[in-house]
């Protein structure tokens, strides 16, 4: 029952924390249940919030069990609902025994919302759970279709679950003699994206992808984090253009020191470790070394390392500024290679949860508590009886209301670009992350640097990597872009590249020539979330100094020719 005492604990508490649940799990000292199986009930608890709290409510468990706290009845009676097992604990435990006493009650109020939202099964309503567009509000209402009450509506492009297979554990084709021994394999990113619409396809199929070796896509509603692969490190969700800074870096082990500089949580910690290779000297090697600034981000990084198997591979630096670093003293005058991944504005981020949402269910007493003089005098307002209004109310563990965060919590590229308060904020975030580039350009030893973000702003993006290149440091350093035509196969051949119009318009056209901007653009990497590349939006760009591969042409013709013949991995 630890599981369910820590998980109320984090849930109790979010308004105090900063970060995303996972750095909040991951991050904790006082767990008495294991991480990963902590953070795929919080994860999944926190996605049927909406639909568990008006369950609770509607059957008065709280009313009548003083022993359960709002967040404790939400995991339980989550679990009691849809977990596979059930709750997780012996059938004598006082708490499962309490939550027992009103299954049949629990089982009705779960049916009648069902159909409320117009769901004829409970799988149809849990694929749209696991993708979050089920509409929390009244069903629309429309008979003699498929869905009695109106199907929900999906309003984008679905995002596919993408999932790292970790090669320090493991390898593709055991995972797919295993864990997905019955899917079938689509040679088609479109069909994964199909499977995530409701009822078009079955979600087990999978899509190995053509630019990152041993990454596979999956239908959104497929529940990874249920997977004993997943509990064990096999298998790591991460998006695929998250996996691009690491694999561009083409780092390896006889290549000598790395540094991850900005590390938490580290999942490109993880990816660089895995990429340097299989030989027996990859596995001895302890060349990656990972930075993280923040002492609650670090233990995140520390226990993600952990878990991926890359613990005795990793020199981890918790609480250590990247900044603060001295390029010139051991071990970082011999460090050959940075990857940087700095703080950014997310703004490409999708489904983010830094900021969870958890509708946490409440007592009648204090619904009824809400309910003003002048409702009460409104006609149809009957003592004892729930308000309307109330009963799928969401709770933010912020003091504001959903209505009121809106602004804060909406993606910025629903922004205008001429709004002051993103424009200051892009400002300070483009000068932190040139600071850290300019840095890192100091390392005397280095010949390759990734630099990435999870924005879809120019200012964080092309801007930046140009102010870079046209530094004193830069020319002295021999620093240069890392040409399209000189990286990685899986890279050269992804089509969505830099923003032309953006370079131009950084005010450095005269410093760098048409021509040579051009030559940036096209070497620069980007993604745009809600396509169909299925991809976060995300920017790497890769800095190198040494021989120029291609002589000091144009990859132009060499990047197209290589396109149209690459396959991709098997």
């Amino acid at each position: 029952m630890a599981l369910y005492h820590d998980g109320s604990k984090i849930l109790s508490t979010l308004s105090q924390q900063s970060g995303s649940l996972k750095s909040r799990v991951f991050g904790a000292k006082t767990l008495k249940s294991p991480p990963t199986q902590l953070y795929a009930l919080l994860s999944e608890a926190t996605k049927w919030s909406p639909i568990i709290k008006e369950v609770v409510e509607n059957s008065e468990i709280l009313e009548q069990e003083s022993k359960l706290s709002p967040t404790l009845a939400l995991l339980l009676v989550h679990d009691f609902l849809l977990a596979k097992g059930g709750i997780v604990a012996r059938a004598e435990h006082p708490l499962k025994k309490l939550v027992l006493r009103h299954q049949a009650r629990l089982r009705a109020e779960f049916a009648k919302v069902r159909v409320k939202r117009g769901f004829p099964s409970v799988e149809l309503l849990r694929q749209c759970v696991q993708k979050g567009s089920y509409d929390n509000k009244a069903p629309h209402v429309k008979h003699g279709e498929e869905y009695p009450l109106g199907p929900p509506k999906l309003s984008r492009l679905s995002h596919p679950r993408w999932v790292r297979i970790n090669t320090l554990k493991t390898s593709l084709d055991e995972q797919l003699e295993t864990t997905f021994s019955e899917y079938q394999r689509v040679d088609e990113l479109e069909t994964i994206i199909k499977a995530s619409d409701l009822g078009s396809e079955p979600e087990t199929v999978l899509y190995i992808d053509r630019n990152v070796p041993d990454l596979i896509a999956l239908p959104s509603s497929v529940n990874v984090s249920s997977l004993p692969a997943y509990s064990n490190g096999s298998i790591i969700i991460q998006d695929k253009a998250s996996c691009f800074p690491a694999y561009l870096l083409d780092h390896r082990a006889s290549d000598g020191r790395c540094l991850d500089a900005c590390a938490a949580p580290g999942n490109k910690t993880t990816h660089l470790v895995a990429l340097l290779g299989l030989g027996e000297s990859a596995r001895r090697a302890r060349v990656i070394y990972a930075c993280e600034r923040d002492q609650t981000r670090a233990r995140t990084l520390e226990a993600m390392v952990s878990q991926a198997g890359a613990k005795d591979r990793v020199t981890m630096h918790g609480g250590q500024d990247f900044l603060n670093l001295n390029p010139t003293e051991q071990p970082w005058s011999t460090i050959k290679a940075l990857l940087l991944d700095p703080s950014c504005s997310g703004s490409g981020i999708i489904g983010r949860d830094d900021i969870p949402y958890v509708a946490v269910p409440q007592k009648m007493e204090v619904l009824m508590a809400k309910t003003t003089s002048k409702e009460k005098r409104q006609e149809g307002y009957r003592p004892g009886v729930r308000p309307a209004s109330e009963s799928n109310t969401f709770v933010v563990y912020k003091d504001v209301t959903v209505q009121e965060s809106l602004e804060e919590q909406r993606p910025l590229t629903q922004r205008s670009h001429d709004d002051p308060k993103l424009r200051s904020r892009l400002e300070a975030l483009s000068a932190f992350q040139l600071k850290l580039l300019l840095h890192a350009f100091h390392f005397p030893s280095a010949q390759k640097i990734t630099y990435s973000t999870c924005s879809v702003y120019a200012e964080e993006n092309e801007h930046v990597v140009l102010k870079a290149l046209s530094s004193s440091i830069a020319r002295k350093q021999g620093w240069r872009i890392l040409r399209r035509g000189e990286q990685v196969p899986g890279l050269r051949k992804w089509k969505i590249r830099g923003d032309i119009d953006a370079c131009r318009e950084s005010g450095l056209g005269s410093t760098f020539g048409n021509e040579a901007l051009e030559t940036i653009a096209d070497a620069c990497i980007r993604s745009r979330p809600g396509t169909k590349e299925g991809t976060q939006g995300f920017f790497v760009a890769g800095l190198f100094r040494g021989e120029d591969k291609l002589g000091g042409s144009s990859d132009a013709a060499t990047s197209a020719s290589e396109d149209e013949e690459w396959e991709g991995f098997a």
